[in-house]
């Protein structure tokens, strides 16, 4: 049994309270992750989506592994993303499962099984949706064009990055230096340990993250 299920799953513009579709999205998944206990089910899909790839994939990033990892949540949660690099938080994470929905692709159609199976989807079938929805034929076809160019860029051999992105470490290890730094500069440790991080907002954590850097680097 659960206390209480949280969903965040339909979404729209607030327009009379001057919100956007993920100003909303944001202010939702803020009182789940602030009501939501370890006995609660919360169901959540597509977080992230009103921004920015990078923007969206490191918030869906951070509210997956803070659900996973506070110690008042850890509750069952149902976490449904189209950004493919975060099945990599199975690897390190020991209580996360992927799964997807079985599709089977028959002679250049694809056909949707309406089945869970365990394991992360190997691509995305957007385009075909929106074959699907009725977009006109030149735009669909103009829409496979494209993707195939994006799929090719890494093959190709882009000098700016890897073929596949790959989720960046756990806060603990990337920020290492900074706190054994830090131990040893009594002003910045002090400075570090009075913050309180539930009254900052994420640009204003980063400066303070970046001043106390500066500090216990003596700069």
């Amino acid at each position: 049994l659960v206390d209480r299920i949280f969903t965040r799953v339909g979404i729209q513009d607030d327009l009379a309270a001057g919100q956007s579709t993920f100003m909303v999205e944001m202010v939702e998944t803020a009182a789940i992750l602030h009501q939501a206990t370890k006995r609660s089910l919360v169901i959540l899909d597509e977080i992230g989506r009103g921004t920015s790839t990078y923007d969206g994939l490191s918030i869906a990033q951070a509210v997956a592994e803070h659900l996973h990892n506070d110690p008042h949540l850890g509750c069952r949660t149902l976490f449904a993303t189209h950004y493919h690099e975060l099945t990599q938080l199975a690897e390190r994470l020991p209580r996360v499962r992927n799964y997807n929905v079985v599709v089977a692709e028959e002679g250049g159609d694809v056909v949707f099984l309406h089945r869970i199976a365990p394991g992360g989807a190997d691509r995305s079938y957007g385009v075909y949706v929106a074959q699907l929805a009725g977009l006109p034929r030149p735009v669909i076809q103009r829409a496979r064009d494209l993707l195939a160019s994006h799929e090719a860029e890494p093959a190709a051999g882009r000098a700016r990055g890897p073929k596949k992105r790959r989720l960046p470490g756990g806060p603990v290890q990337a920020d290492l230096g900074l706190f054994a730094a830090a131990a040893e500069d009594p002003a910045a440790l002090e400075a570090l340990r009075s913050l309180d991080l539930d009254a900052l907002t994420p640009i204003e954590a980063l400066v303070k993250l970046a001043e106390l850097q500066r500090q216990a680097r003596g700069e």
